[in-house]
């Protein structure tokens, strides 16, 4: 759990916000180079559990292109990109399985041993995410096109925190490889979830890509359709924003893109009058 003294700090501005969103469902997308450090991983995990404790209940969903990439290299199978997305063939789709699966399990026992409970599913799990080939010339990369969130809302129930892996299945039932900002659109979405969060390597959305005091705090969906049209939104953030985009239209009620390597980003920004990072709402 954070320390006494930030919890001290931020304990009146929280208040308000706790009662808020007690019973609040928050979908939190996990990944990057954060992903790789103890350090933030433990972080992000008691923060997690910090928001468990005060009634909101998490799930945390993730990727773990870097862990993937790791794997590819010690089998001697050659990455492939298509603009700039993964080719995923049915030798590549083992590793990503194999990879995300030992992922999975490091972040189900972080959270156990920082006291809570936890458990790990794939989004083939009770064909939690239904996918559907993106292109032939991608292979077995998927777009969510079924999210079945019966299985989530049982866990939750039962006081558990859901850790997803990206990986969804087809209607054949094969493994499909979906990229873990989408999946975690489509379960917030699927969810009506009051927030969706989206751990970044950055410290969210920035005016001026190449500008790091340019953070925009507050952004609307138009804002963020325009900087994708005109180009201001690098290429790794455009598919972030399309992600956020596509849960505001589904329903949820706000997203925020945080940085996952600043310590307590999580509850700074969820529990706090400045927040820390950018918010999007419709």
């Amino acid at each position: 759990m954070p320390d006494a003294t930030f919890q001290g700090e931020i304990l009146n501005q929280a208040l308000p916000y706790i009662q808020k969103f007690q019973g609040a469902t928050f979908v939190i997308k996990y990944g990057g180079s954060a992903m790789r450090d103890p350090r933030h991983l433990r972080t992000l995990t008691r923060n997690v559990l910090m928001l468990q404790l005060v009634g909101i209940k998490p799930i945390l969903v993730h990727g773990g292109g870097p862990e993937i990439d790791k794997w590819l290299q010690k089998l001697g199978i050659p990455k492939q990109t298509v603009g700039g997305l993964r080719v995923t063939d049915d030798a590549t789709m083992e590793v990503v399985e194999m990879a995300l699966g030992r992922a999975n399990k490091s972040l189900v026992s972080e959270i156990q041993q920082a006291g809570g409970q936890a458990v790990g599913v794939s989004g083939r799990d009770g064909n939690l995410l239904v996918a559907e080939p993106v292109s032939e010339e991608l292979g077995r990369v998927g777009s969510v096109v079924q999210v079945n969130p019966g299985i989530l809302g049982t866990l939750l129930d039962g006081g558990f925190v859901p850790v997803v892996c990206s990986v969804g299945t087809d209607a054949e039932g094969n493994a499909m490889n979906v990229n873990a900002d989408a999946a975690a659109s489509a379960i917030a979405g699927a969810l009506h979830a009051t927030k969706l969060v989206l751990m970044l390597d950055t410290d969210g959305v920035l005016s001026d890509r190449n500008d790091l005091s340019s953070l925009i705090t507050r952004l609307s969906a138009a804002q963020a359709r325009q900087l994708i049209a005109n180009g201001k939104a690098s290429d790794g953030m455009i598919p972030k924003l399309e992600a956020a985009l596509e849960a505001l239209d589904d329903g949820v009620g706000g997203v925020h893109l945080l940085n996952g390597k600043t310590a307590n980003a999580l509850l700074i920004e969820v529990f706090t009058d400045a927040g820390i990072g950018t918010m999007m709402t419709r």
